[in-house]
């Protein structure tokens, strides 16, 4: 219907806007340095990584000597195709020599000449001049500040600040914009460093405050108000939220308002019917700015590492159709909403021209809107078509604009976007030709394939942004704590046994609440548990792997079953959040999925046979195991060792850690309903004093699998050394003994990021991780902005009972460990300076998160694991010494590093002693297969939990060799392939 209109329009845009197809040839032969940079970026893509890679460290960069260092190491790796303009500027052996300041002078001029093509102003006076500019050629703008990926409450509210100031800024101007007001467009997530959809309420009641500042504000000062869309995890909050605000009476009559939506979301158009919807019922009109969307590598990236469907469409020209399908639905119903038309692409925008004047639309039912720095031409084209056209304006200070100028650069250089397209592109046919959908733009679930060589797949964490996932947390949340107060037995050959003590297992957010009573077994009762399993170890080593291994996955179906009731349980049980309780359901279930896979490739053996001879490799369980389980991970560790004991084909004996029987006891429960039989299970739960020794000691326990302390790891591995009367077997123990783990901080590192990822990997389940971080090693030149943003950050973290969806830090486990956390802390303040302590529940075990600055190498806070809330802030001079300060424990589990310096990552890969080093992300969070998980030192013994290795630990190895000879005949069959 409006196609030949659509190209007819296109073609004279194209024209008027004088768009060349020789652009690309002009834009390279210029002489300006920032030209040359983004054509040399279009011709060859591994410079463009590594170019913008540099460009995004740029801003951390103090001095010349580094930026010249960093481009050298950026720009000299092999892989890059360098013209011969770069490789003249790298041509230095010194980083302070004259040629090398040269070079830095030279990129970092070229770079902020780039950057200020797209970004309007650093301050409100270079605004003010662009905004006048714009408004000569008859354009209107929308200012947006940049920076507002807040991580601390103190620059939520900043940014809120800045905000109405700007607006104050505009005021002048609001009253010459007659119907096309200049407005500010801001993001929900600026306004709240702890926005998370899993707590909607609190996010409703954080982010509304500021919302209504801004809008009243806006109304007396005459300035329009837009809400900009960020990932796909926030947008149904985003969106609900401020349907609720403008529904309210004082803001329901405003029709200067305006929300966006993203073409390239598979939901966007089912949202833009909704937003229709609730339009005609607030009976104002509101404004729709669609655009395709700024976050597509990131939500690709999230949807394959979590194992999620793919929100966005996979495929350009299915964005490109659901954009004019979204476009058509919404100009249909220009009485309620203004549809703003924000494209670079000449076909988007002349469909939406086409649509508009095939219905005869008036002038208020749509705006064209592109982003300053881009498509200018088309812009002006735009204009003297008589299209309003409005102008989306970044402005603020070119540090935290990098990240912007990125986006847009990686945009403008994407082989996929138009503005490449258009320059390439010959036929201008191909360049206007409608977007015909591929079979993706219909299917639903759609996950995407990575391509990589083994077949297993993690389970997913439950995405909470979806409202039907938290209504099932919720309300497991309220079924389980019904159930709070049941007793829970040992099980012994297949039968509960009583006992005459039980232990109660008190809530830490709640110590008076009960969450269930255990039975504490005797000796005698452990006894009879290892009896059983010596009665079953027969037939259960000879039971067919696949049977084994079908058991492992029936367990790990019904874990995804309960998983709402079982993230439940850890909430009241251990003080587990939520999202952690649920990733943690996802580590058991990999773990059974994960060792069937890998029992079942190990099964077969190998032969090496030669003729006359065959020799057979194999393997075979070793005997009775004992697994003796820590608290802090109630499900995932404890799944992960018994049933690696189990599969391997050894009878098992459960001994929970007590602060964690309950989830234990559920555990039990799952595997005995899975089908494991009596004996070849047992469910312990008892004091570590009295029956681990017991059990650790027993002459007929093949194999002891331990997490724990490191005081109680040792003194299991010299027991099971010494030799016990009728003992006629070597014990093979395998302990996970704890760390200090530390992160290093460079002067490189994206500051953001490594805050965020410090106070989550130190204060995530109250710093009661193996893993958690508990030091951080700061480079001296950026130490004082990082200690305060990190202080900042903790501050804002939300205190409280551990199944409130709001909470951050909960408690720790029992008041013991809040009193040995406490010595601790005590003894930081003698060593050290407390820079922060912060605010917790009264009732309860709660430790506040701890913060010491300037802390030596040598204080007890920075070598002995605390197993708490508390962070050790260390300063070094150079990164050789901070190498060599995270090295100097004696434990080597995990380490971090925060750098955006390729020989600081390659020295970090090369020198830092731990099992797991994480670059430039958290370091908690193992994943098994992807992140096996393990250190060494005295972080323990044996190979990483969820890796390859894991399982032969509870394995025998056996060759069988035989002579097939028969007076000298030997069968072809004998001879190896």
């Amino acid at each position: 219907m409006y196609e030949a209109s659509t190209s007819a329009i296109a073609r004279q845009l194209l024209s008027a806007s004088h768009e060349s197809r020789n652009f690309f040839s002009q834009l390279r032969d210029q002489m300006r340095i920032e030209d040359k940079l983004l054509g040399w970026a279009m011709e060859h893509p591994r410079l463009r990584v590594q170019l913008f890679r540099l460009i995004d460290c740029l801003p951390s960069l103090k001095s010349k000597a580094e930026v010249a260092r960093h481009l050298q190491e950026y720009l000299s790796d092999p892989s890059v195709e360098l013209p011969e303009g770069l490789k003249k500027l790298l041509n230095f052996a010194q980083p302070d020599s004259l040629p090398a300041q040269a070079a830095a002078t030279t990129f970092t001029t070229a770079v902020q000449a780039l950057a200020h093509k797209y970004i309007a102003g650093e301050n409100t006076e270079q605004v003010l001049k662009t905004i006048g500019r714009l408004r000569k050629q008859g354009m209107a703008v929308t200012m947006d500040i940049l920076g507002e990926a807040v991580i601390t409450e103190s620059e939520a509210a900043a940014y809120c600040d800045r905000y109405l100031d700007l607006m104050t800024q505009l005021s002048p101007l609001a009253s010459k914009e007659g119907t096309n007001p200049v407005q500010v467009s801001v993001k929900l997530t600026a306004f709240y460093s702890q926005f998370d959809p899993l707590d909607v309420q609190g996010c409703r009641a954080k982010v509304g405050e500021p919302i209504r500042r801004l809008l009243h504000r806006a109304k007396e000062l005459g300035v329009g108000v837009h809400f900009d869309m960020e990932q796909y995890a926030y947008k149904d909050i985003t969106l609900a939220i401020l349907k609720d605000i403008l529904l309210e009476p004082e803001f329901r009559d405003r029709a200067d308002v305006g929300i966006t939506l993203q073409a390239y979301l598979r939901d966007s158009y089912n949202d833009a019917q909704d937003l229709v919807r609730w339009a005609q019922q607030r009976g104002t009109p509101v404004t729709v700015r669609l655009v395709k969307g700024a976050y597509w590598d990131q939500e690709l990236i999230k949807a394959v590492q979590h194992q999620w469907p793919l929100p966005v469409y996979q495929h350009k020209v299915d964005t490109d159709a659901n954009y004019e399908r979204v476009l058509e639905y919404l100009l249909s119903h220009y009485i309620v909403v203004r549809t703003a038309v924000a494209s670079h692409n000449v076909r988007s925008q002349a469909r939406a021209i086409a649509i508009a004047q095939h219905h005869h639309l008036p002038a208020s039912a749509m705006e064209c809107q592109v982003l300053y720095g881009m498509a200018d031409k088309l812009a002006r084209a735009l204009v003297e078509a008589g299209q309003t056209v409005r102008v989306y304006c970044p402005y603020g200070d070119l540090i935290p604009g990098m990240a912007y100028l990125i986006r847009r650069l990686l945009e403008n250089t994407a082989n996929s976007s138009f503005l490449r397209q258009q320059l390439a592109t010959t036929e201008i046919e191909d360049l206007l030709a409608p977007p015909l959908p591929t079979a993706d733009f219909s299917a639903t679930n759609v996950y995407v394939h990575t391509g990589k060589t083994s077949t297993f797949v993690n389970a997913a964490n439950t995405d909470y942004a979806v409202a039907s996932l938290r209504h099932r947390i919720e309300a497991a949340l309220d079924n389980v704590h019904r159930q709070l107060g049941q007793t829970y037995s040992p099980i012994i050959g297949g039968e509960r046994v009583n006992t005459l003590e039980y232990s109660d297992s008190r809530n830490p957010s709640h110590p008076q609440e009960i969450v269930g009573r255990v039975g504490v077994a005797t000796i005698e009762d452990a006894e009879h548990a290892i009896r059983a399993a010596k009665a079953a170890q027969k037939q259960w080593q000879h039971t067919p792997v696949s049977e084994r291994a079908a058991i492992l996955r029936r367990a790990a179906d019904l874990l995804e079953a309960q998983r709402h009731e079982l993230v439940a349980w850890m909430c009241y049980e251990v003080g587990k959040v939520v999202a952690e309780g649920d990733a943690e359901v996802s580590e058991a279930v990999d773990f059974c999925r994960y060792y069937a896979d890998e029992m079942e490739r190990l099964s077969g053996g190998y032969d090496r046979n030669f003729p006359g001879e065959t020799n057979h490799y194999h393997y075979q369980g070793r005997g009775i195991a004992v697994v003796i389980s820590p608290w802090n991970f109630p499900l995932a560790i404890p799944t992960g060792m018994t049933v690696a004991a189990l599969v391997t084909g050894n009878c098992t004996i459960l001994k929970p850690a007590d602060p964690a029987a309950v989830v234990a006891a559920k555990l039990a429960e799952i595997l005995i309903a899975a089908g494991f039989p009596a004996g070849v299970f047992q469910f312990l739960p008892g004091r570590g004093a009295v029956v681990g020794p017991y059990l650790t000691q027993h002459p007929d326990v093949h194999l002891i699998a331990f997490t724990g302390s490191q005081e109680v790891g040792c003194r299991i591995i010299a027991e099971a050394a010494r030799l016990q009367r009728g003992q006629t077997h070597i014990k093979r123990v395998i302990a996970e003994m704890g760390g200090k783990n530390a992160i290093i901080v460079d002067e490189s590192a994206d500051l953001d990021q490594a805050v965020a990822g410090v106070v989550h990997s130190a204060f995530g389940y109250s710093g009661q991780k193996c893993s958690a971080c508990s030091r951080v090693i700061v480079l001296e030149a950026i130490y004082q902005p990082f200690v305060q943003r990190l202080i900042e950050a903790t501050k804002s973290l939300n205190a409280g009972s551990a199944h409130w969806p709001s909470t951050r830090v909960g408690p720790v486990i029992t008041a013991a460990a809040r009193d040995r956390i406490q010595e601790y802390i005590v003894k930081g303040q003698q060593e050290a300076d407390l820079a922060f302590s912060g605010t917790v529940p009264e009732e309860g075990y709660f430790v506040p998160p701890t913060i010491f600055t300037n802390v030596p190498p040598t204080a007890t806070i920075a070598q002995e694991e605390i197993f708490g809330p508390v962070l050790a802030v260390l300063r070094a001079e150079t990164f050789d010494q901070a190498l060599e300060i995270a090295n100097t424990t004696a434990y080597a589990l995990t380490g971090g590093l925060y750098s955006r310096t390729p020989s600081h990552i390659q020295a970090a890969k090369d020198q830092f002693a731990v099992g797991n080093l994480y670059i430039n992300r958290g370091i908690t969070g193992a994943i098994v297969d992807r992140h096996p998980f393990g250190g060494f030192k005295l972080s323990g013994i044996g190979s990483k939990a969820g890796g390859r290795d894991y399982l032969l630990q509870f394995l025998e190895p056996r060759v069988i060799t035989e002579n097939v000879q028969r007076q000298g005949f030997a069968p072809i069959a004998g001879v190896d392939d």
